[in-house]
């Protein structure tokens, strides 16, 4: 029995095949290389296309006996859905409406959901919980926590279950250095913060310091990218023991300032990476904190990387030794 992966060339996607593997998991995976990188796969069936091609689809699950499945593949910038919603809706939306169609024809009925805190939008309360009010303040907060919707009524109406993980700031890389995050054009805090360090950019930027936070920065709740990974594996054990459907946070229930993250960034590389402020970005939360009390007792998830440097050394061996990312990789081969 095989688990099918979808976008499992992407950075977490791909962190997570490495875990799945290490599990003694049989591993098909899926994707289109829009944004991921082939070199990230380290093992397992691969095969390029897209999840709106209901033909190409079908013919993975005739190949294959899958048994469950990981749904990673999306479009996932908050800041471009808002100008893009209909590319959103119809990457994210309308290609799971065809993966959950054809996984039902092939009689398989479990998924494990790449979702996101951008479903919560502005929090009311932190930590966040599970229950509390979700109310997307984008086009991507809203396809994931439609696609969450989705997957409840095909359990009411097919039998289908699903667990959904909300996760928080992703960051940091496999622990042999092999794999990392590399996106283009760069959107994350950390690997910003490496390139700066690297001499690949100027100065890294901070949108706002007079947030009503400890030094006025916002504050984020960062999770390791291989803990997040184990999640997954943990999800999938989970709807195997218990079918039973969910939706689970994961974050460290600590959350750092943008400045706290570039003095530990220095700490690591030894770099000076100067800093610029200026004006807040608009739908900025001041402080994302998450609750995973829930994850960590149904799912029994104890995430390992446990404290800052840790994530960001782990980021630094991938950056430092791959500047270019999987491009070098490929050159270099």
């Amino acid at each position: 029995m095989a688990v099918l992966v979808t976008g499992g060339a992407g950075y977490i996607g791909s962190h997570t095949v490495a875990e799945l593997l290490n599990q003694g998991e049989e591993i098909v995976i899926i994707d289109n290389l829009a944004t991921g990188h082939e070199k990230a796969i380290i093992g397992g069936t691969f095969y390029k296309g897209d999840l709106r091609d209901r033909e190409f689809l079908g013919e993975v699950f005739s190949t294959h006996n899958i048994e469950a499945v990981i749904h990673f593949a999306a479009s996932s910038l908050v800041g471009e859905s808002v100008f893009k919603p209909l590319e959103y809706y119809e990457n994210n939306l309308i290609a799971s409406h065809t993966l959950v169609n054809t996984m039902l024809d092939h009689g398989v009925k479990k998924i494990v959901f790449s979702s996101t805190a951008a479903t919560y939008g502005e929090p009311r309360n932190i930590p966040i919980q599970e229950h509390d009010e979700t109310n997307p303040t984008s086009p991507y907060g809203e396809t994931k926590l439609a696609m969450e919707k989705m997957f409840r009524w095909c359990d009411s109406a097919y039998g289908l279950k699903s667990i959904s993980l909300r996760y928080f700031n992703a960051a940091g890389a496999h622990p042999d250095g092999g794999i990392g995050e590399d996106h283009n054009p760069e959107s994350h805090l950390i690997p910003i913060i490496l390139q700066v360090a690297l001499g690949q950019r100027g100065y890294i930027g901070i949108f706002g310091d007079d947030y009503p936070t400890k030094d006025g920065t916002c504050i984020r709740d960062y999770i390791h990218v291989m803990d997040l990974a184990n999640a997954h594996w943990l999800a999938l054990e989970y709807l195997r023991k218990k079918e039973t459907s969910d939706v689970f946070n994961l974050g460290h229930g600590t959350g750092f300032s943008v400045k706290e993250v570039i003095q530990t960034a220095r700490k690591v590389t030894g770099e000076p990476i100067p800093e610029v402020v200026s004006p807040r970005r608009a739908g900025d939360p001041a402080v994302l904190i998450a609750s995973s009390e829930k994850a960590q007792t149904a799912l029994g998830w104890k995430p390992q990387y446990n404290d800052l440097a840790t994530i960001i050394e782990s980021a630094w061996k991938w950056h430092s030794t791959n500047p270019a990312g999987y491009k070098e990789q490929k050159e270099e081969n």
